[in-house]
């Protein structure tokens, strides 16, 4: 018991070392503020009207009105019955955020390079310099939570998959199963493709070694294993996996029925998104360095530049208060690459590229080899269209790539590959595997490339442009337009500072690290000093460039972050009218108005593919018949400074009756078939929806009025002396709503090409919808049996080792 105590104390200190660590870089949550994070502040105001449901009734909605007229919750943190490994995930995040995410970095990494037999002290320093590249900090700042989320689980999942190929065969399928089980939980699927990419070339690289050592029977049996273990992680996960399958299939990520685009041209027709959407952020060849120095071209879009800069006495000069002009460097645009957006660069470390360097020349086998590959895949697909050929075919021949856009975002493999490499090469530096005279030529090898890589760029800086390329198309067009070429020329004098300052930067961390290398193959220092000195280094390399873009500034208090819109004079006008009706806010595109109101607009990356296409043919243009059968009762304008609600009364209401359906074949048909369809009187179907009545007689005293509202049911009284046609300001989605006339259930249609529609009997009837997703309780039997499997499996586990032993 004694033995044990001791060899757990060092991994129990370390354990809270980086809780410490955690909390101490984003210390303000001590004080209980929280970070500002832009993307979070939009989910809150989309997902407000399903969290207060959940909080006044207890129950779960899995519909919302609150945002594109009507959508599933799945994407937007629903809660699903009999998600235990969401309870494990909770327990595991029991740091406030988000050093939660931090935590989880330094934990997954560290456990990783334990599985890979490095000595705890390096792994403790591996993790820090995994855990602090610039790239997982500013993905915090910014408030893409999940992607963090699913990044930090990567490691854990590496670390079974290895454990298995290690022959550990239950060790390794069961910490695969939770590890897998938990990074699907995070609910990134992007990420978990990436993941799974580098996972084949592991693969690739262990079937290659088992070939030459003639294991291959262990290989496939490996194999095996770690898909038992994937399929309960998915069964476990099943309710959110079927749902988001379901939604997927309805939404911006799957192939639509137009061949057209909103101005009339050809569109591209693709099963997932567009080419042009998928790389529009691309990594440009010379960004490929900003992993090594950091501000290579300009850092983010926006920086301070301070008070010594061109920019500022650009400013001063054109009669600027001093203390105005301070406030205007603050957002500099320094970023000059080819990307439309970039927060900040995805700097890796001068230090941890150094080392990189070097084990490639002390690193041999299989692992070198994944890591290696997986760097350059990520590095390759992060070009995107400026390496067209290689992603065109992917996009066109790799399952699912076509589902995922910003291609840049891929780096997440190099940025977790390149740490790994760095400190196998540093614990190769300790080992005795190598000569002393092999390593000084390693290192030898390894200053010239990266000294010399840093030497290059100050040498022969002023060959570089400098320039960035905006919107429009042209090298800074925008700020030449509005400021003048002497606010540009100061502008390249600011970037080209940065450029020199940065690299500079570099080249000193390289001498300093070499240096370090260098004394200790001299017996000058100890190993562990060795440590302490590359702890230093690379702490002080990535902290000092993670605090230029997430630091204090970035915490307000927790009111601000809880309730982060506040209701201007026209949404306070609005809030009087308690019936149920939609609101057009054109003077915000956010989520702002989903905050207050059911809204027509919204924010999210994947919305109802329909709905988003109607958007974009009417809703933009103001199309007033699209408006109306929206039931878009307010209008949010401005004028003359003074935000106001219009009034619209030619809105349709909650539903009503047509006269005429119109029968078209085709969705282009339908779409535009909407421009000029007074849809107070008719309606446009699809040829498939099968409506075999098209033409009604409606009277003055026909009337269909809802009576009772809530995100998942809706109810309403008709009464006609006639058989009718309704029509409902509701969209269509046919995975879950389900239609009932006085308690019977019944066919409804898609009409409008997003409104439901339903052919009601003569008389007075009570109509309801109901939102009844038959998904939620198939993956949820199935979660609640892989859940009570992993629980046997894991006492099975046990009793295992304990009888072993």
């Amino acid at each position: 018991m004694q033995f044990s105590i001791k060899k757990l104390l060092p991994h129990f200190l370390i354990f809270i070392g980086f809780i410490l660590i955690s909390l101490a870089y984003f210390s303000p949550v001590l004080k209980g503020k929280q970070i500002f994070q832009s993307d979070i502040k939009q989910y809150i105001g989309m997902s407000k009207q399903q969290t207060d449901y959940r909080e006044e009734t207890g129950e779960e909605t899995y519909w919302t009105n609150s945002a594109f007229g009507g959508m599933p919750t799945y994407q937007l943190g629903a809660k699903y019955p009999h998600n235990y490994i969401k309870k494990l995930d909770l327990t595991l995040r029991f740091l406030p955020r988000p050093a939660d995410y931090l935590f989880l970095y330094f934990m997954g990494f560290y456990v990783l390079l334990l599985v890979l037999k490095i000595d705890y002290k390096l792994a403790a320093l591996g993790a820090l310099a995994f855990g602090f590249s610039t790239y997982l900090i500013i993905i915090l700042g910014v408030g893409h939570n999940s992607k963090a989320h699913a990044i930090a689980y990567m490691p854990l999942v590496l670390s079974g998959i290895i454990l298995t190929f290690k022959r550990k065969y239950v060790e390794g399928f069961l910490l695969t199963a939770v590890a897998m089980a938990l990074e699907i939980v995070a609910n990134h699927f992007q990420m978990t493709y990436y993941l799974m990419l580098l996972v084949i070339v592991l693969g690739i690289a262990y079937l290659i070694d088992a070939y030459r050592k003639q294991i291959l029977p262990h290989f496939f049996q490996s194999v095996g294993i770690l898909i038992l273990a994937v399929i309960l992680a998915v069964g476990l996960n099943a309710t959110n996996i079927l749902a988001t399958k379901e939604y997927a299939n309805e939404s911006t990520r799957s192939k639509s029925e137009l061949t057209i685009q909103p101005d009339g041209s050809p569109k591209e027709v693709t099963s997932g998104l567009s080419k042009e959407y998928i790389t529009e952020y691309s990594y440009g060849f010379l960004e490929t360095f900003n992993l090594y120095i950091s501000r290579i071209v300009g850092g983010g879009n926006h920086e301070d530049v301070g008070k010594d800069s061109a920019s500022y006495e650009f400013f001063v000069s054109q009669g600027v208060p001093a203390l105005q002009a301070k406030e205007y460097v603050k957002q500099t645009p320094t970023y000059w690459g080819s990307q439309p957006i970039v927060e900040a660069p995805a700097y890796v470390g001068a230090v941890v590229i150094f080392l990189f360097v070097f084990s490639l020349f002390l690193v041999k086998g299989r692992i070198k080899w994944w890591l290696v590959g997986g760097t350059i895949l990520s590095l390759l697909l992060s070009y995107g269209k400026n390496l067209g050929f290689l992603t065109d075919f992917f996009i066109d021949y790799v399952p699912l790539y076509n589902k995922f856009r910003a291609v840049t975002s891929i780096q997440v493999i190099l940025e977790l590959c390149i740490p790994i490499l760095a400190i196998f090469g540093l614990s190769r530096l300790f080992n005795n595997f190598e000569k002393d005279e092999v390593k000084l030529n390693a290192l030898k090898y390894t200053l010239g490339i990266t000294a010399g890589l840093a030497l290059f760029f100050l040498l022969f800086k002023n060959s570089l442009s400098f320039m960035g390329v905006d919107f429009a198309g042209v090298n800074d067009g925008f700020y030449k337009q509005n400021y003048g070429q002497r606010f540009i020329d100061a502008l390249r004098e600011d970037r080209k500072m940065l450029f020199s300052q940065d690299t500079l930067r570099t080249l000193i961390l390289v001498l300093l690290s070499a240096g370090t290398v260098f004394l200790f193959l001299k017996k000058k220092i100890s190993e562990k000093l060795v440590i302490i000195a590359f702890a230093a280094l690379i702490l002080f390399d990535l902290v000092s460039v993670d605090r230029r873009y997430v630091n204090n500034d970035n915490f307000v208090s927790a009111l601000q972050v809880k309730k982060p819109y506040q209701p201007n004079q026209a949404d306070l006008e609005i809030q009087k009218d308690t019936s149920h009706f939609r609101v057009f806010d054109i003077t915000d595109p956010t989520a702002r108005a989903s905050y207050f109101h059911n809204s027509i607009s919204g924010y999210h990356a994947a919305k109802l593919k329909r709905y988003d296409e109607l958007f974009d043919f009417h809703i933009t243009k103001n199309n007033m018949n699209v408006l109306n059968m929206l039931n878009a009762k307010y209008i949010i304008a401005e004028e003359e400074g003074q935000i106001f609600p219009f009034t619209n009364t030619d809105a349709n209401g909650n539903a009503w009756f047509v006269s005429e359906l119109k029968e078209v074949a085709t969705a282009n048909e339908e779409i535009i078939a909407l421009d000029s369809l007074n849809t107070k009187t008719k309606a446009v179907f699809l040829t498939t929806e099968a409506i075999t009545n098209k033409n009604f007689r409606v009277d003055s005293t026909a009337n269909i009025l809802l009576q009772e509202f809530k995100p998942n049911y809706l109810k309403y009284q008709s009464n006609n002396t006639n058989k009718g046609f309704a029509v409902f300001s509701e969209i269509y989605y046919a995975n879950g709503w389900n239609a009932y006339i006085d308690g019977n259930l019944e066919k409804h249609y898609r009409v409008n090409y997003v409104l439901r529609g339903m052919e009601v009997p003569a008389g007075k009837h009570t109509i309801e919808f109901k939102f009844e997703p038959k998904v939620i309780q198939t993956g949820s039997s199935i979660a609640l049996a892989s859940s009570i499997l992993l629980g046997l499996l894991l006492l099975g586990g046990v009793y295992f080792k304990i009888k072993k032993k």
